[in-house]
């Protein structure tokens, strides 16, 4: 397997658009530059819907509400599933977060976290990105197993400080 090393803090964000699933069940074609319209973004590349790795961490975001009720930052994530399933997957799990549905995965591809399990399964390397409203990439976390996505999760702790350091102290932690 090649190894995917993702973009480095500094680069700048490629340009995309793919179709983005809001927690309200709606769908629209978004590019980056539009999502980060509103606000930096953190990008959360994940396997699927519904695996068990990524169901643990997305109730980790949802569960540590200042992902979701922070002004400063909006979490996005980023899978090869279909915007039907993503919209499963949201009410199932009560996400306040949009999903970006990556069928061929051109976009985990522009972030070079695309990989193939033993040769053959193509997938996103679980990773995250914190991207400003300039496309600079700020922070990157990418995993590093390449067959059981379950022994990598995203640092949280790691998360919230950066956050912190990037846009002040005044995040509510919830529990950090």
């Amino acid at each position: 397997m090649t190894r995917s090393a993702g973009l480095d803090v500094g680069d700048a964000a490629p340009e995309f658009s793919a179709p983005l699933v809001h927690p309200d069940g709606t769908v629209e074609e978004t590019s980056l530059s539009a999502l980060l319209d509103e606000r930096p973004a953190l990008l959360s590349f994940y396997t699927n819907d519904f695996a068990p790795d990524c169901v643990d961490e997305w109730c980790s975001f949802r569960d540590y509400e200042w992902f979701a009720s922070g002004e400063q930052v909006q979490v996005v994530g980023i899978s090869k599933s279909r915007p039907g399933t993503h919209r499963r997957f949201i009410d199932h799990l009560d996400l306040q977060f949009p999903l970006f549905s990556d069928r061929d995965l051109a976009v985990a591809e522009a972030f070079d976290v695309k990989y193939r399990t033993f040769k053959v399964v193509a997938r996103a390397r679980r990773s995250c990105f914190l991207v400003d409203q300039n496309r600079e990439v700020r922070y990157v976390w990418v995993g590093e197993h390449p067959v059981d996505p379950t022994l990598d999760t995203p640092p949280l702790s790691e998360i919230h400080a950066t956050l912190e350091d990037e846009f002040g102290p005044e995040m509510e932690t919830f529990g950090l």
